[in-house]
């Protein structure tokens, strides 16, 4: 198989056309220092190209029948999504294309969010060859985003191509099959229209499924027609076209409700692009991937990491779209599971984080979907809590309803301080809402801060002001609340407090930076002040004051303040040893762990500089947990885990957080070779840097923002800091290593050692050694 080469470069520090000077520096001004987008304006210095070498390195292969969704490929584009397996009890027979869409649900909020609006099954296609399967050669492409290669049976050969089109939400198969096979088909099976957690919890008194979809003609395009109880419908379209001994199948789904327009839609969709050849639509879709890609750049030494860091920003991409729901707990893809909705007390906020570093908020449903439906967010709160508060139940639907519902059969909705027997989560919103912080501090875009976090974050905190309430000791305290999913209420519950100060600090600071004289600040200020302390015993951080941590648990809710929050970052000794005292006693603890332990450890340990146990903790995700196509499961498929994976390399690769860029913190040994390119940063940065046997040669930022730049660069000894045109650049030593440096929007800046001038080209990293790809290549494969 391929391995990066050196010889695959791209020039950082110039524009289009730019040479490098003797010193290293570009002979002209760089496009970022003309205002304009930095990336898109840089182009390969030989006719090689790093991300298709990446891309091409990290592709996924089957040379052996995928019998399960976990093994499949699979296509997407946030909403719809097909993966790709053998048939189940007819492996030989018929190959299996899935067919789900992430709008498609029920709408009986009676019935709560996992069972009256649970996301439902519309059903699959089968492949069915004339002969028998006998052997297979597949590759899933990142690079087009397009599964290709041949199926072989005992009478010929089927040649395949299949795509979801990025924008046309159109899966396209086009097959060639060899004389023998000329006679294959294609059948459509419908799925029953029935939350996919009847399979797994008893079904509510009244709850039923919807009728049998029904199969229509309309004049050369198959419609499979799915009336739904609650009114409204999704439609199954496609049809099949030939060119020459090229049969190609156009598939869409639609769905309307309460209007039954989802026909309509289906059709006309179909119609228009079944007139475009295959070569036509992969032209455009292509394009759009090609471009998506070339927005950052990652390279590191260990093979299989960097191709599974690669297949995860495909994954959220055919998952993700801003104007797509936030991603459910299987993404666009419905599988057999017991959670057919959207999770928000740890899923959601796992499943959206490596889009800051990697530079595509252009995904971000998180943001644009609690803004969208705040009045969601209000009609879920208990009626006496709707005037001034918000929150987020622990399950919704697309549209963030949970249906009022209560029972955990059925879904669970917002909590209530103080109530009994324990109840659903209180501080849902409030993580959710540091996704929207986040954005914001990539970005630096005040609109998101003024219309999105501020008004909904004040909310959210207001709920939990309600209840706070002086105690003995003079300290304000929280009545019982639920930590997600230990069990048990408890006073002072870490997750809730954790959030409380997040909150009161994010909106005190965002009413500075608003210009907001607010009201409830002092209330905030004296949350802040008089809070009480973060409960703790001799194995570091409880669950609350009356549950302390002592039994196998996989979340990490007690920790929040670590880790997402970093409001305590081991700054001093006796924090540092808190943190690790916690996390020690937290992994130690064998029988409930699952995969997003072994992600939420690793980025704990990044924080503290700890490359290799962060590496440690990574290798046991891929050897317990992570499945041939990188999928994750826990009862049923969920997405969030290999998502957060790779947000634990980012984290080891480059933190932001506290106003400081840290470039390359917790990198292990074996991590020698480095290199990054256009990784978003807080302040609205862009880095590149370079490391190389083990040290780093240089580092360059762009800002988006003029966002004060505070760099803790790595670079050993003294250093020269220059300009995007190669000109000493002022700088303040404002701690060991750490620079400030005063950046005007668009302006850059280049940091390198002391009298070094080193090449500043970003190229793939060689592989420390060879490792079997993804997916299910022969057995025999190294």
């Amino acid at each position: 198989m391929p391995s990066p080469s050196r010889r695959t470069v791209l020039a950082t520090g110039s524009a289009l056309g730019g040479t490098l000077l003797a010193g290293g520096l570009p002979a002209q001004a760089s496009a970022a220092d003309q205002g304009s987008a930095p990336s898109d304006a840089y182009a390969p210095s030989t006719s090689s190209d790093p991300w298709r070498t990446v891309l091409d390195d990290a592709d996924l292969v089957w040379e052996r029948m995928p019998k399960t969704w976990y093994e499949g490929p699979y296509l997407g584009n946030g909403f719809l999504g097909s993966g790709i397996y053998a048939e189940p009890g007819r492996e030989t027979e018929a190959v299996r294309f899935n067919i789900q869409h992430s709008e498609v649900q029920d709408h009986r909020p009676q019935f709560g969010s996992l069972f009256g609006l649970a996301r439902l099954p519309i059903g699959h296609f089968t492949l069915e060859p004339v002969g028998a399967i006998t052997g297979l050669d597949w590759r899933l492409g990142l690079r087009d985003a397009e599964l290709t290669g041949t199926l072989t049976t005992d009478r010929g050969t089927l040649t395949i191509r299949a795509l979801i089109h990025t924008t046309r939400s159109v899966l396209a198969v086009e097959v060639t099959p060899s004389k023998g096979e000329r006679d294959f088909r294609w059948v459509f099976h419908p799925a029953d229209a029935i939350s996919p957690r009847a399979a797994f919890k008893p079904v509510p008194p009244g709850y039923t499924g919807n009728p049998p979809a029904e199969i229509e003609q309309h004049d050369g395009v198959s419609a499979a027609v799915q009336p739904l109880l609650s009114g409204g419908q999704h439609v199954t379209a496609w049809r099949e076209r030939a060119l020459g001994s090229r049969r190609t199948l156009y598939v869409n789904v639609a769905h309307s409700y309460p209007k039954s327009t989802a026909l309509r839609q289906a059709l006309a969709t179909v119609r228009a692009t079944a007139l475009l050849p295959y070569d036509a639509l992969a032209l455009t879709h292509r394009a759009w991937w090609h471009a998506f890609y070339r927005k950052g750049f990652l390279s590191l030494p260990d093979a299989r990491i960097q191709r599974f860091y690669w297949i995860q920003l495909y994954k959220t991409a055919s998952a993700a779209r801003r104007d797509a729901p936030a991603m459910a707990t299987s993404g666009p893809w419905l599988e057999p599971t017991p959670w057919p909705a959207t999770w928000w007390n740890l899923n959601v906020q796992l499943e959206y984080w490596l889009i800051h570093g990697s530079n595509h908020l252009e995904l971000d449903a998180v943001t644009r979907s609690l803004s969208e439906f705040r009045d969601h967010l209000k009609a879920e709160m208990a009626p006496a809590y709707r005037s001034d508060s918000l929150g987020i139940p622990r399950t919704t639907d697309a549209s963030l309803v949970n249906g009022g519902a209560t029972d955990p059969v059925l879904g669970y909705g917002v909590g209530i301080p103080g109530q009994d027997p324990p109840t659903p989560e209180v501080g849902n919103l409030t993580w959710a809402l540091h996704n929207v912080w986040l954005s914001y501090r990539h970005t630096m875009d005040k609109s998101i801060l003024r219309d999105v976090l501020f008004p909904l974050l004040r909310k959210a905190v207001n709920y939990y002001l309600h209840f706070l309430e002086p105690g003995a000791d003079g300290k304000l305290h929280l009545p019982a609340t639920f930590s997600p999913e230990y069990g048990g209420n408890s006073r002072d519950c870490n997750y809730d407090l954790m959030l409380l100060t997040w909150g009161c600090r994010t909106l005190l600071d965002s009413a500075e930076l608003l210009g907001i004289d607010d009201k409830l600040a002092p209330r905030w200020r004296e949350v802040l002040a008089k809070r009480v302390a973060y409960p703790t015993d001799a194995n570091g951080f409880m669950i609350g004051a009356d549950i302390p941590f002592a039994k196998s648990h996989r979340h990490y809710s007690h920790l929040l303040a670590v880790y997402p929050l970093y409001e305590l970052t081991g700054d001093t000794p006796d924090e540092k040893t808190l943190i690790e005292k916690s996390l020690a006693h937290w992994v130690g603890f064998e029988g409930a762990l699952q995969g997003y332990t072994f992600t939420g450890a690793a980025s704990m340990s990044a924080l503290l500089g700890k490359g290799e146990d962060a590496l440690s903790y990574l290798g046991q995700l891929m050897a317990r947990f992570i499945q041939p196509n990188t999928m994750y499961k826990e009862s049923g498929p969920v997405i969030e885990t290999p998502l957060s994976a790779a947000q634990s390399v980012h984290d080891m690769v480059c933190q932001s957080w506290g106003d400081v860029i840290r470039v390359f913190p917790a990198v292990p040994a074996a991590w020698a070779d480095l290199t990054v390119h256009d990784f978003r940063t807080q302040g609205a940065f862009l880095l590149s840097a370079v490391r190389e046997g083990g040290r780093t040669r240089w580092v360059r930022l762009v800002s988006e923002a003029g966002a004060p730049c505070v760099v803790r660069h790595g670079i050993a000894g003294a250093i020269e800091v220059r300009d995007g045109r190669g000109r000493p650049l002022r700088y303040e030593a404002v701690g060991d290593g750490v620079v400030q440096v005063p950046l005007r929007k668009g302006e850059s800046v280049l940091i390198t050692g002391k009298g070094d001038r080193p090449d500043l080209r970003i190229s793939p990293v060689e592989p420390n050694e060879e490792a079997p790809r993804w997916g299910l290549p022969a057995a025999s494969a190294p």
